[in-house]
């Protein structure tokens, strides 16, 4: 018996040293994910197809890293709002064209760093920085509105934007976060059960020795209750990766020391798919919020006083593939004899 239960013990603390073993050689393979599965590294899309006006644009990172984006723009003369948008910013295009039709507002797109065409690998210190570097660019043009610009942050991208609000209460006017996590922390748990009683954050059950292994925590929790300007919180009560309780309680935390937060919630919305699923109703509430918080809108004014807002869009690195992307690719097209995006399309799909 003693042997047995000795055996057991060892069977165990094996598979705890392989877990911390697996999780510290490959977590960022985990969380960064630059490169769907059955897709090549190249874009797949530019804006070009689907009639975009839009820049390539070269930055530097701080530490001399090259990252590229895309600046898009409602029109030629783009004074106006701007959402800075990271990640996998092919793949984002087909929201990206409902968002300039449906909120009038100009668009930056950032791959950072390992993803798209920009050099270097993802980390939590280097994606920080790539997240300042645009919006400084962004302050240096002389052909935009910096007074109007708008963070919008999906999943990861929603803990690189509370970062960048927080850091930056000056220079961004207002924070949307999309189906966000509270930490990386908490999602290893949720998407590693074997390892939930090892990782998490301090205030959840267990010894949590684990933690102190992660490189990239994203403690998005400890962010959010820092940002001072009004935050716009939409969350898919559908969301296969990201347990919708997240974004409840991201806020929470962020209501008891911000008194201008909204929280909206989709019963249909799934982790990417939102907006799609959201329909109308999605785009009237992020434009309402606009309108109140960042519009410099007078009485009497037309709607058009909104293209001075200015998007910088953060898209993260949690994804699903399949059947979720091809219905928003397959739905948002209309019967163009391209098959691009026909310029008048409103997404007819209501929560």
């Amino acid at each position: 018996m003693v042997s047995y239960v000795s055996w057991l013990l060892y069977g165990v603390g094996g598979i705890v040293v392989a877990g911390m073993a697996l999780l510290v050689a490959f977590q960022e393979k985990l969380v960064y994910v630059p490169v769907l599965p059955g897709l090549s590294k190249s874009y797949p899309i530019t804006p070009a197809r689907l009639r975009l006006t839009y820049e390539d644009v070269w930055l530097r990172s701080s530490d001399g890293v090259r990252l590229h984006s895309w600046f898009i723009k409602l029109f030629p003369d783009c004074r106006g709002s701007f959402p800075l948008i990271t990640s996998n910013i092919a793949h984002r295009l087909e929201m990206v064209k409902i968002m300039l039709q449906r909120l009038h507002c100009n668009v930056f797109m950032l791959s950072y760093r390992g993803y798209g065409e920009s050099d270097g690998y993802p980390s939590q210190h280097g994606i920080t920085k790539d997240a300042q570097a645009a919006l400084d660019h962004l302050f240096q043009r002389t052909d935009i509105d910096t007074s109007r610009i708008v963070v919008f942050g999906r999943s990861l991208g929603g803990a690189v934007g509370a970062v960048l609000a927080k850091n930056n209460p000056e220079k961004v006017r207002a924070l949307i976060l999309e189906n966000t996590f509270t930490s990386i922390l908490d999602m290893a748990g949720v998407l590693m059960p074997f390892l939930k009683w090892f990782i998490g954050r301090t205030g959840s059950k267990g010894p949590k020795i684990l933690n102190c292994v992660v490189r990239s925590p994203w403690n998005t929790i400890d962010v959010i209750g820092q940002v001072k300007q009004p935050i716009l919180f939409l969350s898919g009560l559908q969301d296969e990766m990201v347990p919708p309780y997240h974004m409840k309680m991201l806020y929470a935390k962020a209501a008891t020391h911000n008194k201008e937060c909204i929280f909206v919630d989709f019963p249909n919305g799934m982790h990417m798919d939102t907006w799609l699923t959201g329909g109308d109703h999605y785009w009237k509430i992020t434009l309402d919020f606009l309108e109140k918080y960042v519009s410099e809108r007078r009485e009497h004014a037309s709607s058009d006083d909104i293209r001075g807002t200015f998007f910088l869009e953060i898209l993260g690195g949690l994804h699903t593939i399949g059947k979720i992307g091809k219905r928003a690719l397959l739905n948002c097209r209309k019967n163009t004899p391209d098959g691009s995006f026909a310029t008048n399309y409103v997404p007819l799909i209501r929560v």
